[in-house]
């Protein structure tokens, strides 16, 4: 998630109530009782403190299930991770057995997987088939959710890229505000020379499903002045969306 993004919402999901305990890990945890204790102390090592709690959630990542699958007997290889190795036409060392999904490289997300098996057929089928990875969008269900395709600034950095960000909040958004649900706001992250968009991240009530238009851009190459010059409904949410576009080549004209 974009640094910056990731600030926003955190200072949101703050004021809902939730309390983030950062750089701190979990020693062990007791639920002998009717509530649950968990007993903490700062990463770099402290002062060790207790939370009780109703209900714990563990969520620390996730991993591939191919334990168990029988691959060592017909011999195929699975990475430190025990990640199937594949191929670029997600073929294994024996060429008839494909893999796609959870259980070999790439993000575990199901939409991705869908992608990966239309293209494995059309590999079977047409010898020829194509995902592209940078145009997989990620959704963190929360509310406000937020939504992400393409690369963040820190990527890009890295990369040496050039580029110029543009943002718009929802407090800004006529429908927003008609729905009392103004928290958020849509960034884009484009080249500074041809304007091509290079990522776009979302906070905002319906950012798992604005998303969309920002896979479809990216997908198609489009620079942020193409979206801007797009018209948009009023009132609608993804009018922030276009605003957004406008603020990274030129100017919003609404805020």
């Amino acid at each position: 998630m974009d640094a910056e993004i990731s600030k926003n919402i955190q200072k949101i999901l703050t004021k809902q109530g939730l309390k983030f305990k950062l750089n701190t890990k979990v020693i062990k945890g007791d639920d002998d009782g009717e509530n649950v204790r968990i007993h903490v102390e700062a990463a770099k090592g402290g002062k060790e403190e207790t939370l009780d709690a109703d209900v714990v959630l563990v969520a620390i990542g996730r991993r591939p299930y191919t334990a168990g699958l029988g691959l060592e007997n017909i011999g195929l290889e699975t990475d430190e991770r025990g990640r199937i190795v594949i191929d670029q036409e997600y073929r294994t060392k024996l060429p008839h057995i494909r893999v796609i999904g959870d259980c070999t490289f790439g993000p575990m997300l199901a939409h991705k997987a869908e992608e990966e098996a239309v293209a494995a057929i059309e590999f079977i089928t047409k010898n020829y088939g194509h995902v592209n990875y940078n145009a997989i969008p990620s959704v963190m269900y929360t509310h406000p959710e937020v939504a992400w395709v393409g690369q963040n600034e820190a990527e890009l950095k890295a990369a040496g890229v050039k580029y110029k960000a543009g943002s718009f909040p929802f407090t800004a958004n006529s429908r927003a505000k008609t729905n009392l649900d103004t928290d958020g706001m849509v960034k884009f992250l484009a080249d500074a020379e041809t304007d091509r968009i290079l990522g776009i991240h979302i906070i905002g009530a319906n950012a798992g499903e604005m998303i969309a238009e920002g896979v479809l851009a990216l997908e198609y190459g489009a620079s942020t002045e193409d979206v801007g010059r797009t018209s948009h409904a009023h009132p609608t949410l993804a009018e922030a969306f276009k605003e957004a576009a406008m603020a990274t080549y030129g100017k919003a004209i609404h805020y």
